[in-house]
């Protein structure tokens, strides 16, 4: 019997535990790195579910093309309704289109998932899994590839992507692997500006290991901006564009249209020129932000009346 002792080291599990690349805690489904947009200019558009996101985008992709662009809109929530007011329909989506070929992508025509909306605006629906089957990302994956394969990318000057509102989801965090800047559309009250610090944190683990910088907020839905200027002035955001609420912006989604579709009065004209004024901002450059966001307690001390 061999009476030799074999001295066992112990290894920390922390010290061979792998760091995510996309920020600490990370488990999502990993995109293809190689499948790169191109050179057109990139945004994803990010905030509380129902906040106006769609909305938001939908006209500022009609603004972009005013300006002589040519704009891709890519619908990332599996409701996909990101662009029935530019195509006046509910969409076919990529999931839709893959499930018609039995998912042999190679028979897909461009046809088939891309649509023109208004004013020349492309769009397309990536659709995703039913509730609790998948993951949103690998949707928005396959989308861009799908995209990608047919050269629809080249031929583009401006690419958004209407986010979905959940944060923890690979829907959210996919479209952050090709944006140039993140935009974070918000109102002037307590649970959008909470929304908005966790978008915030979001992005910031993301830009450690991607290209996509925080580019600024957007006023939607408020009068008064006065709770945004408290957060952006802790944080370090700054707001890009600001929308009041103006009924005329809710009865354009219940018409299927954009506001650049509606009978022009002197309140529809001041928010198509902001749209417009934005669109040429970004293009032209938005500043990255480098943001940092608030502990969930200090956004309770911070907020409010006093």
């Amino acid at each position: 019997m061999n009476d030799s002792v074999v001295e066992v080291t112990r290894v920390p599990v922390s010290s061979i535990r792998k760091k995510p690349v996309d920020g600490e805690g990370s488990v999502q489904v990993h995109m293809d790195p190689t499948v790169k947009i191109g050179t057109a200019k990139v945004f994803a558009v990010y905030g509380k579910g129902g906040i106006g996101k769609s909305t938001t985008s939908s006209n500022l992709s009609v603004a972009f093309s005013k300006l002589g662009k040519r704009v891709l809109q890519i619908g990332c929530d599996p409701k996909h309704d990101s662009t029935f007011t530019l195509t006046k329909k509910l969409m076919p989506t990529v999931i839709d289109a893959l499930e018609a070929v039995d998912f042999h992508a190679e028979e897909l025509r461009l046809e088939d998932f891309v649509f023109q909306g208004y004013n020349g605006v492309m769009c397309v629906e990536a659709g995703g899994p039913p509730a609790g089957t998948g993951c949103g990302g690998y949707v928005v994956g396959q989308t861009v590839k799908l995209l990608k394969e047919h050269h629809l990318l080249e031929d583009t000057d401006v690419v958004i992507f209407d986010v979905l509102g959940d944060v923890v989801c690979g829907g959210f965090a996919a479209p952050l692997q090709h944006a140039d800047r993140a935009l974070i559309v918000t109102a002037n009250d307590f649970d959008s500006i909470f929304a908005m610090n966790r978008i915030v944190q979001a992005i910031g683990a993301k830009s450690k290991n991607y290209d996509v910088r925080l580019g600024g907020v957007i006023a939607n839905r408020s009068d008064a901006t006065d709770q945004i200027d408290k957060f952006n002035n802790r944080t370090g955001l700054k707001t890009l564009a600001h929308f009041p609420m103006l009924d005329e912006i809710r009865r354009s989604r219940l018409t299927k249209s954009t506001l650049f579709e509606l009978e022009p009065n002197a309140a529809v004209k001041a928010v198509q020129d902001e749209y417009l004024r934005l669109a040429d901002q970004l293009w032209r450059g938005a500043d990255p932000l480098p943001a940092v966001p608030l502990k969930d307690r200090d956004i309770f001390d911070l907020l409010g009346f006093d």
